[in-house]
């Protein structure tokens, strides 16, 4: 049987008793480890689990599954996921990798930030699609995310915005050299994602992401408790205008609030607003919520 477990937000603790049970009969145990990051260690995956973790990494999962796979038609092997087993399209590859092969899979779900942003107090079912945003370079800077916040905002949704992370990335110079040598890991913040946000709204200029006018919440570490978990509700020019430490450690996100706003979801998000009174300003003018 070949097993994707989801591993939940935070620690080693966050794992289902069923997705335990499942790792503990398991022949070989991998880590996919490039689409997410976990706030805790491999070694104290191992010392709770039991098991021995091998790190998977993008080479590996995409282009080796083989390597995964092999005798998981005999044996239970399981590859382990930050998050949901769904929450990225490689893992739905590597499972009709395996369908393929003919070999049994089985899914076991845990929270993701998919989810979990309802910490935000954003009610889930108001969320439209969800984007991603790279890292901009000074020769490209896609904006494609664009079009889908705006389909968002035209709806009156919330736009959860993913924010990139590079693991294992190597340059330019070291890739066209055939070098094996790697970057240090990158995790997208805050501010440099509302700053590439406002950039494309100067070009595009239709206002979805006016940054005077429109709310946002930043999240980090959602699902850590109180020591990692971070929540900063503002417009996009406040969020900019924040000290960097005020966001916490990656891995962050971040929620572009759409016009469909509840009376509900304002009064939550006040206790993490930078200013509680420019933000009951904003959702009533702005967004035409009714406030007492």
């Amino acid at each position: 049987m070949f097993y994707i477990i989801g591993l939940g937000l935070c620690d080693e603790q966050d794992v289902t008793v069923r997705g335990l049970n499942a790792i503990k009969n398991s022949s070989r145990v991998y880590l996919e480890a490039y689409t997410s990051i976990l706030m805790v260690e491999k070694g104290r995956l191992e010392s709770f689990y039991g098991r021995e973790i091998i790190l998977a990494d993008r080479d590996v999962v995409e282009t080796q599954s083989d390597e995964i796979l092999h005798n998981a038609d005999k044996e239970d092997v399981c590859l382990l996921v930050v998050g949901d087993p769904f929450g990225a399209t490689t893992h739905t590859d590597i499972i009709l990798r395996a369908r393929a092969l003919k070999i049994p899979t089985r899914v076991i779900h845990n929270a993701s930030i998919i989810n979990a942003v309802g910490a935000s107090g954003l009610q889930l079912y108001n969320f439209g699609q969800t984007v991603s945003l790279v890292f901009f370079t000074e020769t490209w800077k896609p904006d494609s995310f664009y079009d889908r916040v705006k389909e968002n905002a035209d709806l009156g949704l919330h736009t959860l915005v993913l924010l990139d992370i590079k693991v294992k990335e190597q340059s330019e110079e070291n890739l066209a050299r055939g070098r094996k040598i790697y970057e240090p890991p990158r995790y997208m913040s805050i501010p440099q994602a509302v700053s590439q946000l406002i950039e494309i709204e100067s070009i595009r200029q239709t206002g979805t992401l006016a940054p005077e006018s429109t709310l946002a919440i930043a999240l980090s570490r959602v699902g850590g408790g109180d020591d990692n978990q971070r929540i900063v509700a503002g417009t996009l020019a406040e969020l900019s205008q924040q000290p960097p430490e005020i966001y916490g450690q990656p891995l962050h996100s971040l929620v572009i609030v759409g016009k469909r706003l509840h009376h509900l979801e304002v009064e939550y998000a006040e206790d993490f607003a930078v200013n509680k009174e420019k933000w009951r300003e904003v959702a009533s003018k702005v967004y035409g919520c009714a406030l007492d």
